[in-house]
């Protein structure tokens, strides 16, 4: 079975997925720009904006972090200079593109990619600049709906050759481009598949995703989609009654989401510093009636 990574853009929607018992999350790039921003895809979001994100989730989460960083936010140096600002906030593995400034969606038509050669000096870059060794830098191509699928398998086949930890071919077809992806690549290094819902990749079980060869799958976008419904859902009932009561079956109570968020344990965290402070005051007044 592959490891399986949702999709988060907050600390909130960390905690969900490390609560749920999934052993990693993937930081999504569309996500952030659709939570932080409330715009689509098209390389609006900074290195900063991600970086503060990143930060969020890892001060709450302990589960590794799969970061989506596009393009690298410029250069070869700016690649740099991105790694380095994600390992430090928390990224376990950084994942590149070789599309252009700006970049789309890997699931929008209209995409242009750098060069080969451009691509590799800027997995290069990343591989020089991360401080350990286990921060994988995963390479991802979207030659498929640019230059065609060999293509795209030539292409990732380069980033494997120049180093790459994980590689990423956006938006096969099919299931058998999928297995092709596999044939070619997964003796080189492991594979990542993407399921994207309305995307270009078929919906395929996770399962059947190992069974093909792949070792992380993820699904970027599921959580904010579903959180998206639901709240448009709400907003038509609040609209229309002025009142939640009839959607009590459909969220979590206030005590609940309390729970969710850890009231509990950083109440007692609190008394128990309280304690340790008094306790300090308490012996520096007798050190000071000695």
């Amino acid at each position: 079975m592959p490891l399986i990574a949702p999709g988060v853009y907050d600390a909130l929607t960390a905690l969900m997925v490390e609560q749920a018992g999934f052993r990693c999350a993937y930081v999504s790039g569309a996500s952030v720009s659709f939570t932080k921003l409330g715009r689509p895809d098209l390389g609006l979001t900074t290195m900063n904006e991600v970086s503060d994100s990143i930060a969020r989730m890892r001060e709450r989460v302990d589960i590794p972090l799969v970061v989506d960083a596009d393009t690298g936010f410029g250069n070869a140096l700016n690649v740099q200079r991105t790694v380095k600002l994600f390992e430090r906030m928390g990224a376990s593995a950084i994942q590149l593109e070789d599309q252009t400034l700006p970049k789309r969606c890997g699931h929008l038509a209209g995409k242009t990619l750098v060069s080969v050669e451009e691509m590799t000096g800027k997995l290069k870059a990343a591989l020089d600049a991360r401080l350990d060794a286990d921060t994988m830098i995963i390479a991802r191509t979207d030659a498929v709906a640019v230059e065609g699928f060999d293509a795209a398998l030539d292409r990732a086949e380069a980033y494997a050759d120049a180093g790459a930890d994980m590689l990423f071919v956006e938006a096969p077809r099919d299931e058998a481009q999928l297995r092709k992806v596999s044939e070619r690549l997964s003796g080189k290094v492991p594979l990542l598949v993407n399921m994207v819902e309305g995307g270009r990749t078929p919906l395929i079980p996770a399962a059947r995703l190992g069974e093909l060869g792949f070792s992380l799958v993820i699904y970027p976008g599921a959580m904010v989609r579903v959180i998206t419904k639901a709240a448009q859902g709400y907003l038509n009932v609040l609209k229309t009654d002025g009142t939640t009561a009839n959607m009590l079956d459909d969220m979590l109570d206030f005590s609940q989401v309390m729970e969710l968020v850890g009231l509990s344990s950083m109440v007692a965290d609190g008394q128990a510093y309280t304690g340790d402070l008094k306790s300090a005051t308490d012996h520096a007044d007798d050190h000071s009636q000695s």
